[in-house]
């Protein structure tokens, strides 16, 4: 039997907060449960408390079952949508939520509810095949290496090879026949690795679905973040079901994540990465070079005017920075979560001292939240002045500079980092999967990536230089080699990461220091007042 208590907790705008805590409902829905309550653009939602994750609840069981369709019904009552129907599909998000904030280390599966049958009904709803199209695709993908556990390179290939048939950029350029074309053939290519049809039954896809959160808790990159960050593996995950809405939808829509705050530096100003036409799955999982943030103003200024005002009312409500994720939908804004932001130990003071300063927080709270920081460690690093030129460029998305041997996976940052020697990690994309790798190298490189996908919200928080988007970055798995620029290298060899620039050289480089000697001297004085 469940443990005593609700099966869910809704989750609508303008609602009061449910009597329930972050112990029961995660950090993720416990926030969203408070910005719905400030009437902030939240999507409906319900979420299983940790009580399910308790009982290990599975796919085929009926309380399960049981509770997932009277949270269904109270969100089909909100959007005026219904579950599975042929005319006016609703589709869900569902997404995991731990007490403490996990980024990218539990599961999330995206347009749930969406079958061979509903697409249609979709296209009639929205006047848009791509759209229908596009998350059914994704749906497939998602739904194959998460909730199946079967390999995504496959279903990367179909795709793959309809972007270049196409003789497009992108998946986000292609037309509603290409996208039915890639969706049929990953119906086919699930079926031949799965052993079974892809689910036709809605509610089967979201038991298995939520069942497949409620394991992601027990995953290997799970249990090491948590062992990194000191964290108990007693807690478990809740599942939030929410609303799905649309940043694949055209020209005017996208998805993004936000920092009230730089989390590098602790700047008091919007840090941002967004997507056009895009998923939020396309910005946090490190596989795509993210580059349309400094377009959104242009090309939606009321977006960007709701995003600053965002920003705002964030942290008057929190007091503290924020990481949020936010998705526009033909022109409408919806934020889909928020959480305290990771950051570095430099960028956690300066957002403490001015917090004070500009009455967010006391003293006193400021000091217990550096209380945990070594002060006398906090610096940041620099290239000394050099004639060398770089080998290429790259994003910054984690600040100081860092030399080391060259390691193309986590068996070689092992293997090359004993003894004490510096490694630098090189990748083609940022992903959580790497979580092992991050903690042991003193850097990352990737191909691919945005400053505000999940591995370098993770490596920012580690300390770890963090470069990605380096499009003159080769990797040759099979010869242990990599090109960056026109220098071919070999693992191994030693490079040097600029990531306060963006660049990378070869070899190893002078470094300077610097302190945050005001900040610093704040901090003392507000200890000797307290």
């Amino acid at each position: 039997m469940v443990e005593a208590g609700p099966a869910f907790f809704t989750i609508l705008p303008g609602r009061p907060v449910p009597e329930t805590d972050v112990a029961a409902v995660g950090n993720k829905a416990w926030n969203l449960m408070r910005l719905a309550a400030a009437d902030l653009p939240v999507p409906p939602a319900f979420v299983l408390p940790t009580t399910w994750w308790r009982r290990h609840a599975e796919a085929g069981d009926a309380a399960l079952r049981q509770a997932l369709a009277d949270g269904l019904a109270r969100i089909e009552a909100a959007t005026g949508l219904a579950f599975g129907s042929r005319r006016r599909p609703l589709l869900v998000s569902v997404r995991s939520g731990a007490a403490i904030s996990m980024p990218g280390m539990l599961e999330t599966v995206l347009n749930v509810g969406l079958t061979h049958d509903s697409v249609e009904g979709m296209i009639r709803l929205t006047g848009n095949p791509c759209l229908a199209w596009d998350s059914f695709r994704r749906l497939i993908e998602n739904y194959a290496e998460i909730v199946s556990g079967l390999a995504p390179e496959p279903f990367a290939l179909i795709l793959a090879r309809a972007v270049q048939d196409a003789g497009v950029a992108s998946e986000r350029a292609l037309d509603f026949r290409a996208l039915r074309a890639v969706s049929l053939e990953m119906l086919a290519c699930y079926e031949k690795f799965a052993g079974n049809p892809f689910p036709a039954d809605p509610m089967e896809q979201l038991a298995q679905a939520t069942a497949a959160i409620i394991r992601s808790w027990d995953a290997p990159k799970a249990t090491a973040y948590r062992q990194s960050q000191q964290l108990s593996d007693a807690g478990g995950t809740a599942v939030t079901i929410q609303t799905m809405v649309f940043g694949n939808a055209g020209a005017r829509s996208g998805s993004g994540v936000g920092f009230t705050r730089d989390p590098a530096t602790g700047a008091a100003q919007l840090y941002f990465d967004f997507c056009f036409n895009g998923q939020g799955e396309d910005v946090v999982a490190g596989r795509h070079a993210i580059a349309d943030d400094a377009k959104l103003e242009r090309r939606l200024p009321g977006v960007y005017a709701e995003l600053q005002a965002v920003r705002g009312r964030l942290e008057a409500s929190f007091h503290e920075a924020q990481d949020f994720e936010f998705t526009v939908q033909e022109g409408a804004f919806h934020i889909l979560q928020t959480r305290t932001a990771k950051r570095t130990p430099w960028a956690a003071l300066q957002i403490a001292v001015d917090m004070v300063r500009e009455g967010l927080i006391t003293q006193a709270e400021a000091l217990r939240r550096v209380a945990s920081i070594d002060l006398t460690k906090v610096e940041q690093t620099h290239l000394a002045a050099t004639q060398a030129a770089p080998l290429a460029s790259a994003t910054g998305a984690g600040p100081g500079v860092a030399s080391g041997a060259i390691a193309l996976d986590a068996q070689a940052v092992a293997r090359l980092g004993q003894g004490g020697q510096h490694v630098i990690l090189l990748r083609p994309d940022t992903v959580t999967d790497d979580i092992a790798a991050l903690v042991n190298a003193a850097g990352i490189l990737t191909r691919a990536g945005s400053r505000t996908s999940h591995a370098a919200v993770v490596a920012r928080q580690l300390g770890k230089v963090c470069l990605v988007g380096c499009r003159d970055l080769a990797i040759d798995m099979s010869a242990r080699r990599c090109r960056i620029g026109t220098h071919d290298l070999a693992e191994g060899d030693l490079i040097s990461l600029d990531g306060n620039e963006g660049r990378i050289y070869a070899g190893a480089i002078e470094v300077v220091h610097s302190r945050p000697n005001e900040a610093l001297a704040l901090v003392e004085a507000w200890r000797r007042d307290n």
